[in-house]
């Protein structure tokens, strides 16, 4: 064990990752002294992340000897929590003269390790303030992580690539200033409706992408969700995921699909429903959003929307959706401002607003619908934002169109029309 962990240390410490693309909307400070937890789907660049990290410790002048990357998903590891410490018997016999202050400690996919929290907190206090760690579940994140980090931990969620990052990805352009980069960045945006911004696709052709994008889905059920939460009935949660799909942009009625289930003969208790779809936002398959009010009460429990983690995973899996631009838009839209940070509701009362976006202190109603060119469209939507605005006290709105531009004005009420590939 400690000689494989020898071999993957000095493997790790002159591994070459080629191109990297710096993210958009994550900027990690170096040497902070506390430890860095960096959460996200599966496949959506935590690893080269660290890479990134890494290149950037490697420009201000620290050595490759005082890295320490280990990659917990690596096939020839099978740690368990009483062999971590290996790992710092296998890099000090490897490099004894060397100062574990100054070292960097690079953990990926460390959640794999039952009781990992505890080790880290050790290294921290008695080795390293200079640790990096990543996984595929929300309880990494500083909220909810365990009571040995807490207070030392600061996090970051990753996504797969945001649209600007995509375009960067294509080598496209970053500008709308001409018509030949305009219908450029029009063909993107739609390429990324259909794809979405899973990093390593990049260098694939469709279909293979697909094969791709099933394949993490599957993942993400079986390992993730399945073998993380014990489930026995796999029937039924998958029954329920596909259903969420389906239902995507939507409000999602849990109870709807219990009483489907229960026609269907299947005995299960809807409790066990709501903690499937927190499985599904805790391993980053879908992300939730709850109604807005005044009272937290009702947000808390009002129906959410959910929307999945990536538009091309959306496709993927549920091909009806493919049909549905209006969905597809609606839905990258949503991740797109998440990507960003923000905070999202959506509004409903007679009419529906389809985000209220939260920046700092200001709510910004903000509808999508791919075109607005048909009348009932086009009512249904400025209403839906008109309503929003008023609740809200606020003057002015947005709808967010695939490629159609305007000014509306409306019942006291600005409405900027904005194409996607200019507001994002």
């Amino acid at each position: 064990m400690k000689q494989q962990l020898k071999e993957i240390i000095l493997e790790n410490q002159q591994f070459d990752p080629g191109t990297i693309i710096e993210r958009d909307y994550i900027q990690i400070p170096l040497n902070t002294g506390m430890i860095i937890s960096i959460v996200g789907a599966r496949r959506s660049g935590k690893t080269f992340l660290l890479y990134y990290l890494i290149a950037q410790l490697k420009k201000e002048g620290l050595p490759a000897e005082q890295i320490v990357f280990i990659n917990f998903e690596d096939e020839r590891l099978n740690l368990k929590q009483t062999d971590l410490d290996f790992i710092l018997q296998a890099y000090q016999e490897l490099f004894p003269d060397l100062d574990l202050q100054k070292t960097c400690f690079f953990f990926d996919e460390i959640q794999n390790v039952d009781g990992w929290e505890k080790f880290i907190r050790r290294v921290y206090d008695t080795k390293s303030r200079n640790i990096y760690v990543t996984g595929s579940n929300s309880r990494l994140l500083s909220t909810e992580i365990a009571t040995e980090l807490r207070g030392r931990t600061v996090s970051y969620t990753i996504y797969p690539f945001s649209f600007s990052e995509f375009v960067k990805s294509h080598n496209g352009p970053d500008n709308n200033n001409t018509q030949l980069n305009r219908a450029k960045r029009i063909n993107l945006a739609e390429q990324f409706m259909l794809e979405g911004g899973f990093p390593e696709l990049v260098r694939f052709e469709q279909p293979f992408k697909v094969k791709i994008l099933q394949e993490y889905f599957n993942v993400m059920i079986y390992r993730d969700i399945v073998e993380r939460y014990a489930i026995s009935n796999t029937e039924v949660l998958k029954y329920f995921i596909k259903k969420i799909f389906s239902a995507v942009t939507g409000p999602l009625s849990v109870n709807k699909i219990y009483n489907d289930l229960k026609s269907m003969g299947y005995k299960v208790s809807n409790k066990y429903l709501y903690e499937y779809l927190d499985y599904c936002n805790n391993v980053f398959l879908t992300q939730s959003i709850n109604k807005y009010d005044f009272s937290e009460i009702k947000q808390a429990k009002s129906d959410k929307k959910v929307y999945v983690i990536d538009n091309g995973l959306l496709n993927a899996i549920d091909y009806s959706v493919s049909e549905n631009r209006g969905k597809l838009l609606e839905n990258m839209v949503a991740m797109e401002f998440l990507k960003q940070g923000k905070k999202l509701y959506y509004y409903k009362d007679h009419t529906e607003c389809d985000f209220i976006v939260q920046e700092q202190r200001d709510l910004i109603p903000v509808q999508v619908s791919h075109t607005i060119k048909e009348s009932a469209t086009r009512s249904r939507e400025v209403k839906g934002l008109v309503n929003a605005c008023k609740y809200l006290g606020v003057d002015h709105g947005t709808i967010i169109t695939f490629d159609e531009e305007e000014t509306i004005s409306e019942s006291s009420c600005k409405i900027n029309v904005i194409p996607f590939y200019k507001y994002f």
